[in-house]
């Protein structure tokens, strides 16, 4: 049997180990150089990833597409191969709500495709039992096939398209929030000048804290950008399940002041991260300043 051709979308830094992993387990892995940025053709190269330049050679080879983007693009990256007419299976894996997922879906099939909803729960995928695809529509079989065998772990929900996005929205409920959570009441606490004896609290009470909010700002500030478009996404789904959306829309607020650090040599110190917080500046999804409130 021929190996599957697989159109990714776009080689970011969770997506280029996605097509790693399906390159790993005997597929063809194809992208399009077309408009993508130096870093963007420097992981695809590392990673030996067949370039087909543009978006409508990739839609003409690949069995099947898989999206990885900001979720905030996710909607214009899936009507790019809509209006391809792609008849293959189209994989969005993006950390958007179940809601989104079943317009992409409608849109896709529209056209002519396959729709299989997915949801990447861990880190990018760079060794085994550390990162999972989850899967939910009527052709998840096929997609998991594809990655059989790879450091990144299929999970085939046996469900309909919207459960993989559901559970995703619950899972970064959960580790997104908290940490927002996390950053603003180190940060509050630094601007009440009660950092030290909150730390000291800590060290007493739950040990593990003082350092795991050291370990959170690290590892989120610059990347706090991404998270704007995935708040709204669960603030979406909390509404649309007849739950409150304001946990999701307050940690949306603090991505969003901390949207500049994208472009950052090194991650900040909480004492200016107090300052940030407190301002009023916020930035749109990419990480640009938008003005005071």
């Amino acid at each position: 049997m021929p190996k599957a051709t697989v159109g990714l979308l776009h080689p970011g830094e969770m997506g280029v180990t996605v097509g790693a992993a399906a390159k790993s387990a005997g597929g063809r892995v194809v992208w399009a150089s077309e408009d993508r940025s130096a870093s963007s053709r420097s992981r695809a190269s590392a990673h030996e990833l067949e370039d087909l330049e543009s978006i409508d050679r990739l839609v003409a080879a690949a069995d099947f597409v898989i999206s990885v983007c900001p979720p905030h693009s996710a909607l214009e990256v899936a009507r790019s191969v809509a209006m391809r007419r792609f008849p293959g299976v189209y994989i969005d894996a993006n950390a958007v709500s179940p809601a989104t997922a079943r317009t992409i879906a409608g849109m896709i099939e529209n056209a002519g495709g396959t729709f299989v909803d997915g949801g990447i729960i861990g880190p990018p995928a760079a060794k085994s039992d550390t990162t999972r695809l989850y899967l939910s529509g009527r052709e998840a079989a096929r997609v998991a096939e594809l990655f059989h065998g790879s450091v990144l772990e299929p999970v085939q929900m046996n469900a309909p398209i919207g459960a993989a996005s559901a559970l995703k929205m619950a899972y970064s409920s959960w580790t997104k929030g908290s940490a927002a959570l996390l950053i603003a009441l180190r940060a509050f606490a630094i601007s009440e000048g009660i950092d030290a004896d909150l730390l000291a609290e800590w060290r007493r009470s739950i040990p593990d804290l003082p350092a795991r909010s050291e370990r959170t700002l690290n590892l989120n500030a610059r990347n706090a950008w991404r998270f704007v478009g995935e708040m709204d996404e669960i603030a979406d789904t909390f509404k649309a399940a007849g739950f409150p959306a304001g946990f999701p829309l307050a940690a949306k607020e603090i991505y969003q002041r901390l949207g500049h650090y994208k472009h950052a040599s090194s991650p900040p110190s909480f004492a200016e991260v107090a300052n940030d917080i407190r301002a009023s500046e916020t930035v749109d999804p990419r990480g640009e300043p938008t003005g005071r409130e």
